[in-house]
């Protein structure tokens, strides 16, 4: 990695991949890209150490087994709370959101400890499993538009003080606790239950994160057609009746 570029970090991409979740960090890098930034990207596989010099981590969605697996390599391991301490941002999906949490309910219904890095903790939920298509209201401290995204997840994820919700659901169930909120953040860390992939269907989330890794309040436009009319596309469709 050059000391001059945006190093993005996509971590395990053999087990926390399973939801298309990659697709994040192809959006991060093209839209950085595309601003004339220069991007190094590091691919971490489960076998290999977490750098502590990146910039922006990036963790998908996966199944319970290798949930498991990634959070015992990654406590183990250390590099990601380290990279954290040194202020790095880390945008987590569905299994790597509770992975980032205090515990959750691992493949083998045993509570598995998380990392800590959010102030949540996750259990399993005891009704139908949460499956559709999200909208919602993100935080306005974030100054973002409409989260729209697709969730598949059986957890319930209850949020503790120190944690903000990420959003407010308008159709959906997001953390599926009844209270409507959906994911969760602090100052540099944020989770969420939104595929599809979710950063395809929200740039600006993408853009967010960028901003704060090079501590900017903006960044140069470019040319967000494909990405509005995914958007478009994705909002009409969750909005039409059953």
């Amino acid at each position: 990695m050059s000391d001059n570029s945006l190093r993005l970090v996509w971590i395990y991409p053999d087990l926390l991949s399973t939801y298309g979740d990659q697709g994040n960090a192809l959006v991060v890098e093209r839209r950085a890209r595309q601003r004339g930034l220069d991007v190094a990207r590091l691919d971490v596989r489960s076998d290999q150490p977490i750098p502590t010099s990146g910039d922006i981590y990036l963790i998908g969605g996966g199944e319970d087994r290798p949930q498991r697996l990634a959070a015992e390599r990654l406590r183990r391991d250390g590099g990601l709370h380290r990279a954290v301490g040194n202020g790095a941002i880390v945008f987590s999906v569905c299994a790597g959101y509770q992975i980032l949490g205090h515990e959750f309910i691992n493949d083998l219904g045993q509570r598995e400890p998380g990392l800590g890095l959010l102030d949540v903790v996750s259990t399993r939920g005891e009704g139908e499993r949460c499956v559709g298509d999200v909208l919602a209201d993100i935080d306005a401290r974030l100054g973002l538009p409409q989260l729209t995204g697709f969730e598949n997840h059986q957890g319930v994820t209850h949020l503790g003080p120190t944690a903000r919700p990420f959003a407010n659901v308008r159709l959906g169930k997001g953390n599926g606790t009844g209270d409507g909120t959906e994911g969760a953040y602090n100052d540099t860390v944020f989770g969420t239950y939104m595929h599809g992939p979710v950063l395809a269907r929200n740039p600006q989330i993408a853009d967010l994160l960028l901003k704060l890794a090079l501590d900017v309040n903006a960044l140069p436009p470019i040319d967000d057609r494909w990405y509005e009319a995914l958007r478009n596309e994705r909002i009409a469709a969750a909005q039409q009746p059953a």
